[in-house]
């Protein structure tokens, strides 16, 4: 059974899916606050401001939406069946040179993820210690590497040995113990091929489902390998305490406003390599501790700038992620792989929150194929 997902049906991965998770955050955390009653329940006012924040985002998304119908010929949104999917390649079909290349880069990322892991001595999910210690420079530039590269393979050449290279650095990013990073290469994966295979829904459930899986598995067995820390939740409930925790810790940073003044953005920038993590900075301006805490997508910005900054941040995320969005329907290629990227870091963002510097670097790039493309589009005009 096939669903016509991206020829004007259903588009699952528009941008406003967002507002969806967020929404489907909330119910999750609600039964630590309603129904264990594990941690306090949130006032009015934080249902206020993810209201406002998503309204913002809306806005943004709907407004490039107008900017590109009206400045620009071609019609950013459509495809047809001649450039919606990624021509399939067979074993024995050649490489081209720039295919070749792109393999090399998604080596090159898995080889420097197996050189950091093997410098540890040994599998950091199993080992809070290690897993501190896990994010090192390698890490750090491997993830840059593979993310990218096996996005923009996948969006490029429609040939199934590739799978395997995504499993590969999948597997080899989980034994680092971060949540994060096997879920963003999951769904951005999932993501890419949506938009540039003919995927049955069938396969569609089935990778959610076990992004789904993952995210307990590799957040519950972490946790277990904290020894200083006992809990007697199970894996479905452990999601909920976090939610509702990270939930409550966006309250106190509503409360705190400018308490950072820029400093929390500036450490996100400049932190991996001064040692710093803004995480503490986000702990140390909500709860008083110096703790790595989670504030939501909206807590780093009310914590900087006040509710001007959040709404700003989460009007300009709309405009941005729309407009790649809106080209990747299409141009397809590049613009593909980092739509997905983007879309599924920014997921990742409703509980991290925007303090990642290699998120922002991502972006970065996102506006520049933006731009590329606009410039582009004027040409023609």
């Amino acid at each position: 059974m096939n669903f016509d997902f991206k020829n004007g049906n259903f588009d699952l991965f528009n941008p406003l899916i967002l507002v969806v998770m967020v929404i489907l955050f909330l119910i999750i955390a609600m039964p630590m606050w309603y129904f264990y009653r594990e941690l306090p329940a949130p006032n009015l006012e934080l249902y206020l401001y993810i209201g406002l924040g998503l309204l913002f985002f809306i806005f943004g998304v709907f407004i490039s939406n107008y900017f590109m119908n009206n400045n620009f010929k071609a019609d950013v949104g459509s495809t047809t069946k001649e450039n919606l999917y990624t021509e399939k390649l067979s074993l024995s079909d050649s490489y081209s040179k720039n295919e070749l290349i792109i393999v090399g880069l998604v080596s090159l990322g898995i080889l420097l993820q197996i050189i950091n892991i093997a410098l540890l001595g040994g599998i950091p999910l199993f080992s809070a210690t290690l897993k501190a210690k896990a994010a090192t420079k390698i890490w750090l530039i491997s993830y840059i590497i593979f993310l990218p590269s096996i996005n923009v393979l996948l969006a490029k050449y429609n040939r199934k040995s590739h799978y395997l290279l995504l499993v590969i650095g999948l597997v080899l990013f989980a034994l680092t113990g971060y949540r994060t990073t096997p879920i963003a290469i999951m769904l951005s994966a999932l993501i890419t091929l949506y938009y540039t295979r003919d995927v049955d829904v069938k396969y569609i459930i089935l990778a959610i489902l076990a992004i789904a899986v993952v995210l307990l598995a590799v957040g519950f067995i972490a946790v277990q390998a904290i020894s200083w820390q006992h809990w007697s939740l199970n894996p479905i409930e452990l999601v909920s305490y976090r939610a509702a925790f990270t939930l409550n810790i966006l309250s106190k940073a509503i409360e705190n406003q400018f308490t950072t003044m820029g400093n929390l953005f500036y450490t996100t920038l400049t932190g991996f390599f001064t040692h710093s993590d803004a995480r503490v900075l986000v702990g140390q301006a909500t709860i008083g501790r110096v703790h790595s805490i989670t504030s939501t997508i909206f807590g780093p910005a009310l914590l900087d700038f006040g509710i001007v900054g959040m709404l700003l941040q989460m009007f300009l995320l709309g405009f941005i992620l729309k407009t790649l969005h809106g080209i990747q329907n299409h141009k397809k290629s590049i613009f593909t792989a980092f739509y997905g990227i983007l879309l599924a870091q920014t997921i990742i963002w409703i509980e991290t929150g925007p303090t990642d510097v290699v998120v922002w670097l991502f972006y970065f790039i996102g506006i520049l194929l933006i731009i590329h493309y606009l410039r582009g589009a004027n040409h023609e005009i």
